[in-house]
């Protein structure tokens, strides 16, 4: 089991300040650090994007409209936000045409994603274990929630620090989890990567 030890503060060559957690031999950025990552780049954009070989990240609009989705090829569709404004998805409203997982998060800083984190990314996984299957996770914006759930999945089915989940995605989507669920990001982070 690995130590957290107090957090320190290291000045990188261009004079930036970060602040990381020490563990073990590893670093974690801080919530602090990473909502500065976060904030950079590319701000808002498309109502979807493929953020990994045909795993998606949008929102309500394309998740409401069937055309959209039949033109994507999508196969599968986790809604972050089941039963929230008009994320009101569901196995009737797809059809036999998609598999629908629901997710009845609240884009609270309160709320506890972390308990959906496993089975969503296992259910991720599973989809895209199938030959032609194109999956779009997505919420009310497309930027906390469902980003939140899709770094999970990046961390704990293809091994990514948190860090290096977040700038995968935003390579093609500005995404921004809000800081309850970075915050249970970041205890994800340590949890996957702690060592004997």
């Amino acid at each position: 089991m690995s130590r957290l030890m107090s957090p320190s503060t290291f000045s990188s060559s261009g004079g930036e300040r970060r602040s990381y957690s020490l563990r073990a031999s590893r670093l974690v950025p801080s919530s602090r650090y990473l909502v500065k990552v976060l904030y950079g780049g590319k701000r808002f954009g498309d109502h979807v994007d493929e953020v990994w070989p045909n795993l998606f990240i949008g929102d309500m609009s394309v998740a409401n409209d069937r055309y959209s989705l039949w033109k994507l090829g999508i196969t599968h569709v986790v809604n972050a936000a089941h039963g929230q404004m008009n994320c009101q998805g569901s196995h009737d409203f797809y059809g036999s045409t998609v598999d629908y997982y629901g997710v009845p998060a609240d884009d609270s800083p309160s709320f506890d994603l972390s308990r959906y984190f496993f089975p969503s990314a296992d259910y991720i996984q599973s989809a895209l274990d199938r030959a032609g299957a194109r999956v779009f996770v997505h919420c009310a914006v497309g930027v906390s929630r469902s980003a939140s759930l899709v770094l999970a999945y990046l961390m704990i089915h293809h091994h990514h620090t948190l860090l290096e989940a977040i700038n995968k995605v935003k390579e093609r989507r500005w995404i921004f989890p809000n800081r309850g669920f970075l915050k249970q990001l970041r205890a994800l982070d340590m949890k996957l990567h702690e060592t004997s």
